[in-house]
């Protein structure tokens, strides 16, 4: 019997939270919650072992694959399985192929007495990029590894797959022991308004934590988001002296001199709001080039929880206010939810629209006509306003409930069973289709724009199956808009129906689980974290979802032959009771 190859692990209580990733979506943080978490929780390190002199090419290779999943020391036991161990460098943010599971039983081409090539076979569940983003690729894997003996007699390994580049592959487990999703903060275009960019990133040690996030904030941002985000620190700027000093629970980030052409107010906003992620550090002070730079209006040392203002939320999240929620009541007028009652607000022609949307300064109303066709705007937002036709739908199309971004944007996707286009009105502009829509192949349900006004969440049509994606919105040189790279967000429900941005990090999801056998609300994280439900109780047949920062998450359901809005009581946790009082379908939120 060929001996195994063992693999020692213990439990470090370093405070870094877990990564997960799912079988069909972004890869991303791991415990349920309603905010994006904290990296810190436990985490188990893998202490690898060294090749043994007996072992054959198959031991070497998967003793190689699971030694490479252990970032200790620059994977210096990783590199004691290769014949040349210099010649191999993942680095600290290497390009990943992540795995389902580890390889069985690898089939050996042997060649000759002192040489071989080891085939392995797996699915691949996606990669992570260098710059630590993910993106999901299902398929089939398979790769080579080339042996020889040494002039010792044992094996190690010539040749890995892809000519030597700096990769790795690791398991789905691996990911998750090894990696933690954090936030990276840029600028909207707007140039006040931060935008979350979600990263993979190795954890060795604790005490390395705040350089790598500085380290990959000074980077810019992933693939992803590049062009439709920005960065307040000049091109070339480093950590100066390499690492990021921590005195108890203050960290000094000293940057070299390219940073004295950036703007220190925005600066000290993007490392604050990326800094605040590690709970032991409550303070910081920025550097130039050795020297103390203070921002205006701020002390040198600042809290973590500064630049509040500049909330991907559009809000401080310790003054939230409870936005207003606007229903389509059944006795024919859009009210403004007050209590259990619908207080009437748009009467007349206006106030029998569906899907009714108010925008941002609380000025005009977007709705729908009753079979979806037409795309109808109103104001004033009191009275008996006349309508006004701003689209009609092509034969066969509908359109999905409209919705305003902060900027004062009217957004809505018209769409048949096999194409949609992505129709954009601007403030005091007519309605046009956007210059590039990534998903104009597909039947798209649902779309909503995110309060930093760069990401958008979508429900979409793939293999038959309505899915969760979000992509981001970007301008091109030409002035025109580029909405795509859309990516799935979870693989643990399916069938949505409805969704809404509860905070920056959360979407409020209408869906089934696999586990379900009828639609319910659950919190999705963005980054792809476990969804969580919400409520307990009956509720019909759910068919939207409304939500806001620091506001109830509201349904529209049909139960007992009637439209009803749904909330929970009290509001204050995931699972209090789901009660319908008000006669009324669609509510929405001013966004």
């Amino acid at each position: 019997m060929r001996p195994a190859v063992a693999v020692a692990a213990v439990l470090v209580l370093c405070a870094t939270g877990c990564a997960n990733v799912p079988t069909g979506g972004q890869v991303v943080t791991g415990k349920p919650a309603e905010k994006a978490e904290r990296v810190d929780d436990p985490y188990v390190r893998l202490i690898p072992v060294s090749p043994q002199p007996d072992w054959g090419p198959t031991q070497i290779v998967s003793g190689f694959l699971t030694a490479s999943a252990s970032f200790d020391d620059g994977h210096k036991v990783a590199k004691e399985y290769l014949s040349t161990p210099n010649a191999w460098d993942p680095g600290l943010r290497p390009y990943v192929d992540v795995l389902s599971s580890r390889t069985v039983d690898p089939h050996v081409d042997q060649t000759s007495a002192n040489q071989a090539t080891v085939h392995i076979t797996g699915d691949q569940l996606g990669t992570i990029d260098s710059d630590g983003q993910y993106t999901a690729a299902p398929k089939s894997f398979e790769a080579d590894f080339q042996l020889a003996k040494t002039q010792q007699g044992v094996w190690r390994i010539t040749g890995l797959p892809g000519n030597d580049k700096a990769g790795l592959f690791l398991t789905k487990d691996d990911v998750e022991r090894a990696m933690r999703t954090v936030n990276l903060y840029f600028f909207a275009p707007d140039e006040h308004t931060l935008v979350p960019n979600g990263i993979f990133l190795p954890v060795v040690d604790r005490e390395t934590l705040p350089t790598q996030l500085v380290q990959a904030l000074l980077s810019g941002p992933t693939s992803w988001l590049n062009g439709a985000v920005q960065s307040a620190f000049p091109k070339g700027t480093r950590l100066r002296g390499g690492s990021v000093r921590i005195d108890k629970d203050l960290a000094i980030v000293d940057l070299t001199q390219e940073a004295r052409g950036g703007n220190v107010e925005r600066m000290s906003a993007q490392l604050s709001w990326t800094l605040r992620q590690l709970s032991e550090i409550k303070r910081w002070r920025l550097e130039i080039d050795g020297e103390t730079v203070t921002p205006d209006g701020s002390d040198a040392t600042q809290s973590v929880h500064s630049w509040d203002g500049n909330s991907p939320d559009g809000q401080d999240p310790d003054e939230q206010v409870r936005q207003t929620a606007y229903v389509a009541a059944t006795a024919g007028f859009i009210g403004t939810l007050q209590g259990d009652h619908a207080q009437p607000v748009v009467t007349g022609a206006a106030g029998r629209l569906s899907h009714p949307a108010v925008s941002p300064n609380y000025q005009e109303l977007a709705g729908l006509s009753t079979d979806g066709r037409q795309l109808v705007t109103t104001g004033p937002v009191a009275g008996s306003p006349s309508i006004h036709v701003l689209l009609n739908a092509h034969k066969g199309a509908r359109f999905t409930a409209p919705s305003w971004s902060r900027d004062g944007t009217l957004w809505t996707v018209e769409s048949t069973p096999k194409a949609s286009w992505l129709w954009v009105r601007r403030p005091g502009k007519a309605p046009v289709k956007a210059g590039h829509w990534g998903l104009g192949g597909r039947q798209v349900l649902a779309f909503h724009v995110a309060r930093d006004g760069v990401r958008a969440a979508v429900i979409v049509r793939i293999d038959g199956r309505p899915e969760v994606q979000m992509g981001r919105i970007a301008t091109t040189p030409d002035g025109s808009l580029d909405v795509g790279s859309f990516l799935p967000v979870s693989s643990e429900l399916q069938d949505a129906v409805d969704l809404a941005w509860r905070d920056y990090d959360t979407l409020a999801v209408l869906g089934r689980a696999k586990r379900d056998s009828q639609t319910l609300p659950y919190l999705m994280p963005v980054n792809g974290s476990a969804i969580t439900s919400m409520g307990v109780g009956a509720l019909g047949e759910p068919r939207t979802i409304a939500a806001a920062p620091g506001s109830p998450v509201l349904i529209g359901t049909w139960s007992s032959g009637k439209d009803q809005v749904c909330r929970q009581r009290p509001p204050v946790t995931s699972y209090s009771q789901w009660i319908c009082p008000t006669p009324a379908r669609d509510p929405s939120y001013a966004h």
